[in-house]
């Protein structure tokens, strides 16, 4: 990013004779900043989010890990236990397997819907970082123009 708000707010136009409408500059000036600070809010809070989505994600995996760790014991202790009891052993292990597997399918469409709404919004902030430079170019071609015209009418004088 070129420019923070307050950096627009700083800009100063030099003002020609014949000049331009400093109060219509002044007016988009202010709209960009406007909009630019929103953008920047927007874009910190969707960072704030896939933070805690991660955050999420990470919790998961440590259950998955935790559930892991107990399927093993199950595995063990079911060796020493009846016909009966192995059968209930394996019933428990596929439905936390089948949990575990459900809440990380859940929490991966999070995160992957929050990058793409993120890379989203990055490609809105720099098509529109785009355009205000393009419009900011475009007054400074206006400016030069002007400053043109004006020396060549000091020189015809």
């Amino acid at each position: 990013m070129n420019f923070m708000p307050n950096d627009l707010q700083n800009i100063v136009f030099k003002k020609g004779l014949v000049g331009y409408n400093a109060y219509q500059v002044e007016d988009v000036l202010q709209k960009v900043v406007e909009d630019l600070a929103e953008l920047i809010r927007d874009n910190t809070k969707l960072k704030e989010k896939l933070t805690d989505e991660q955050d999420k994600l990470k919790y998961y995996k440590s259950i998955e890990n935790q559930l892991q760790n107990s399927l093993i014991i199950a595995q063990q202790t079911s060796e020493e236990i009846v016909a009966n009891a192995r059968k209930n052993a394996e019933n428990i292990v596929k439905e936390a397997e089948l949990q575990a597997n459900q809440i990380i399918e859940e929490a991966n469409r999070g995160v992957l819907g929050i990058r793409f709404e993120y890379e989203r919004l990055k490609r809105e902030v720099e098509a529109y970082r785009a355009k205000i430079e393009s419009i900011i170019q475009s007054q400074l071609k206006s400016l030069q123009t002007l400053n043109e015209h004006d020396n060549m009418d000091s020189k015809a004088v």
